[in-house]
Order: structure tokens, then C-alpha cells, then sequence
């Protein structure tokens, strides 16, 4: 009996302990959950903020700092033709007039451009925008300024973008240039 009485109370106090110590923790993890939940949200909330020439060089930064790994992560990459005469009509403008096609397409201007855009898939939109930087890159499409240095905004929003996992990285991404352009679809 003493044997009982004693698993009892022990069986007690580990409840009492085990509820408060539960709620605790499960207040914690939701609290933990919800800020990671909300990490690729927050992070797009930070990049919609950004002025459009920021938002440009961000993500020309991304694009070329994780460019290697969004590719294959980007199924609509296999449907880049459909972009390719966006791209085609962008290649042969001059460097001023490609800036202003990319700032119009952040922005979402109501243009030619903007609106072919705006037809694409996200992520067809994804490949897009990495096949631009590539073009950046290889100087076909204005590249960034020598000696560029991105504002601390930019540089707190990229951070924040590493800071994620592939995953939201990608769904961040995504979630920054498929409202980009204009649907002409739309009402």
C-alpha cells in the first residue's frame, strides 16, 4: 500500500509537473513554429518593401549566389521557350531601355513586357528572372554598375533569405516575381 500511495503522489506531482511543463513547451514550439511558419511571409514583406531598383539588385544578388541550386528547383524551367521571346525582345534593346523593362516589371507598369509576363507561370517567371542575371552576367542585358554596393536594406533582406532553408528559399522567390508584370487577365 505505502508502494501505491507513493506512485500515486509521484504519478501527481509528474502530472502537475508534466501540464505546466506541456503547456510550456507547447506555447514555446507554437511560438517557435509560427515565427518559422511566418519566416518566408516576413521575408516577403521585407522585399515588397524595397524600393524597385533595390528589389532588382536583390534579386540579381540571389539569383547569382543561389542561381546554381534554383534552376533544377524550378520545374517551369523546361518551359523557358515561353519566356524566350520576352527575353529575345530584351537582348536586343539597348542597356537603358533593358533597365527600364525590369524596373517596369517590378513595378507593374502596363506594358508589352509586363503584360507577356504576366501570362507566364510562376515558375516559368522563377527562370525568367535567373536567366536574366545569367544575361547580366555574360553583359547581353545592362549588368549591375561596377563597384555597386547594395543598401543595408537589401543586404538585411538577402541576409534574411539565407538565413532560410532551400525550401522557403525558393517559395521566396517565387512569391517575389510571380506578382511582378501584369496579368492581363485579370479584372
Amino acid at each position: 500500500m505505502h508502494t501505491n500511495q507513493l506512485l500515486s503522489r509521484i504519478s501527481r506531482a509528474d502530472m502537475t509537473y508534466t501540464t505546466e511543463s506541456a503547456s510550456t513547451t507547447f506555447s514555446n514550439r507554437f511560438d517557435s513554429s509560427t515565427q518559422f511558419a511566418d519566416a518566408v511571409p516576413a521575408t516577403v514583406a521585407l522585399f515588397k518593401r524595397l524600393s524597385v531598383d533595390d528589389q532588382l539588385a536583390l534579386l540579381w544578388y540571389a539569383y547569382t549566389e543561389m542561381g546554381g541550386s534554383i534552376t533544377p528547383a524550378a520545374p517551369g524551367a523546361a518551359r523557358l521557350q515561353l519566356a524566350e521571346g520576352l527575353l529575345s525582345q530584351i537582348k536586343k534593346m539597348s542597356h537603358a531601355e533593358q533597365l527600364q523593362v525590369m524596373r517596369d516589371l517590378a513595378a507593374n507598369r502596363n506594358t508589352a513586357i509586363s503584360r507577356g509576363y504576366g501570362v507566364l507561370s510562376t515558375n516559368t517567371k522563377l527562370a525568367f528572372w535567373y536567366e536574366l542575371s545569367v544575361l547580366m552576367e555574360q553583359g547581353i542585358v545592362i549588368p549591375m554598375p561596377p563597384g555597386y554596393q547594395p543598401s543595408s536594406d537589401v543586404t538585411e533582406v538577402l541576409e534574411a533569405i539565407k538565413s532560410l532553408d532551400f525550401g522557403q528559399q525558393i517559395t521566396v522567390l517565387r512569391n517575389t516575381v510571380v506578382d511582378m508584370g501584369v496579368d492581363p487577365l485579370a479584372d
